[in-house]
């Protein structure tokens, strides 16, 4: 199967993963109390860990025990790194070697288009640098968590806590920040840190560069030492894409959130001008897929709800450890809307064509991550009674494996819990790797039915 269906390999070995640290997590050894933690809400925890979602039915400060907490810390850079592109880093480091099919497999994880069959080899990255990635991979996950764990131990000894506190809930952190994942191990969560300009400036670093995606720090530490302006032209397209249409969205959610929250006295309307900026442009990080929030977002208007709800799903750039349905899928459909409007009959960007294989992908990721927010935010709404737009931004932050939460995660009966871990599990695994495990099987027909035209619009 790891030959024939690298996509339903990887399936597979993400739920068995799942499984496996929920029976974990449900042993006593994995509480506080050394009691044992309900079927439900282990999954959810699992599910939230290893999707790096960060949502949680349970607090995350007092339930789990070191053993517990470790247990999770393991599921969450697991699923930050990618499960093929961890197996192919461990092959590599035992054989000392990277075959063929191990340099496919791992390049089926930066990019699961490439599981599709006829797949062309013009990628953002080709298989002659899938070894390189992966040594980026490795070194970008511990370089940059044990440099984010530097800058934020030394402000918790400040809070008042002991070098080895300090320590672990720093590391904790800076691993929950750089995977996207969102769990806080303090008590009151970030609540205490709401006006901290520096260790959330730290906490938005950590976010924002995993949620542009190794290859793109791959790409940008190539330009570095690469030979400066020169090196120019090894930025490749995805690389440009995904880093226009980041800035691009957090700078509209930076303004969209500080503007809606601007005479909200619950939120941001009590603070100063500057405060209120920073904190909407760190809210707007946030919905990059970290969801360390400082806001309580029942306390948001509805309009920066919605607001959130679609920079959420959207989520950050693709083979990263954010999710959503990727800038650079939202940032083709623009592209294809302005080439038709233009009259194109390709789409172009950055002096690049675009095929229109893409486009179909793009199109089919959007329609299956809106069917599936639809379904769950229906049965979350018949389930809870809950209005429109609290249902809507719990879904979205599970599909999304964002975190951010309105409470109703830790209020939601057990088949809400199964709902949203259902969710989470179809955000990470990612629309486009279930339709390319779906597609093994396809079959090619010998023939063409002929052609007819309906009409659209």
């Amino acid at each position: 199967m790891i030959h024939s269906s690298p996509a339903r390999f990887a399936l597979l070995v993400f739920t068995a993963l799942i499984l496996l640290w929920t029976a974990i997590l449900s042993l006593p050894i994995s509480s506080a109390d050394r009691t044992i933690t309900p079927l439900a809400d282990a999954l959810f925890t699992a599910v939230s860990a290893i999707c790096v979602t960060g949502l949680s039915t349970l607090d995350m400060s007092t339930h789990w025990s070191l053993f517990g907490e470790l247990v999770i810390l393991g599921g969450l850079q697991i699923g930050g790194i990618g499960v093929l592109t961890l197996a192919s880093i461990l092959g590599m480091t035992v054989t000392r070697r990277l075959g063929l099919r191990t340099r496919l497999l791992a390049a089926g994880d930066t990019n699961p288009m490439r599981m599709a069959k006829g797949a062309s080899e013009s990628q953002a990255v080709g298989l002659g640098e899938i070894g390189g990635l992966l040594g980026a991979v490795a070194t970008s996950l511990v370089v940059i968590e044990l440099a984010l764990t530097a800058l934020i131990t030394p402000r918790l000894m400040m809070e008042g806590y002991d070098f080895w506190h300090a320590l672990w809930n720093g590391f904790y952190l800076s691993a929950s920040a750089f995977t996207n994942t969102g769990f806080v191990p303090l008590p009151g969560g970030l609540e205490p840190f709401a006006n901290d300009y520096y260790l959330l400036s730290v906490l938005a670093l950590g976010v924002f560069l995993g949620a542009i995606g190794f290859p793109v720090i791959f790409a940008l530490y190539r330009y570095v030492t690469g030979g400066g302006w020169r090196a120019h032209k090894r930025l490749g397209l995805h690389t440009k894409l995904t880093l226009t249409t980041t800035l691009i969205f957090v700078v509209f959610g930076w303004l969209a959130i500080a503007g809606l929250e601007l005479n909200n006295p619950a939120t941001f309307g009590g603070h100063g001008f500057w405060q209120n900026l920073f904190s909407a442009g760190y809210m707007s990080v946030m919905t990059r897929s970290g969801g360390l929030g400082i806001v309580d977002p029942l306390d948001m208007n509805g309009s920066t709800l919605l607001v959130m709800d679609m920079l959420m799903f959207v989520g950050g750039g693709s083979a990263s450890t954010a999710g959503g349905i990727k800038v650079t899928t939202i940032a083709v459909l623009f592209l294809a809307a302005y080439a038709e409007a233009r009259g194109y009959h390709d789409m172009q960007a950055f002096d690049r064509r675009i095929p229109n294989e893409v486009l179909r992908v793009s199109v089919s990721i959007l329609i299956w991550g809106a069917t599936i927010v639809l379904i769950s935010t229906t049965a979350i709404m018949h389930l809870t009674g809950e209005s429109l737009d609290v249902a809507l931004f719990e879904v979205i932050s599970a599909f999304g494996t964002c975190g951010l939460s309105t409470g109703l995660s830790a209020s939601i009966d057990d088949p809400g819990k199964y709902i949203l871990s259902a969710t989470m599990w179809a955000g990470r695994v990612g629309t486009v790797t279930l339709a390319a495990a779906v597609a093994a099987t396809s079959r090619s027909r010998m023939f063409r039915l002929p052609e007819e035209r309906p009409i659209v619009g």
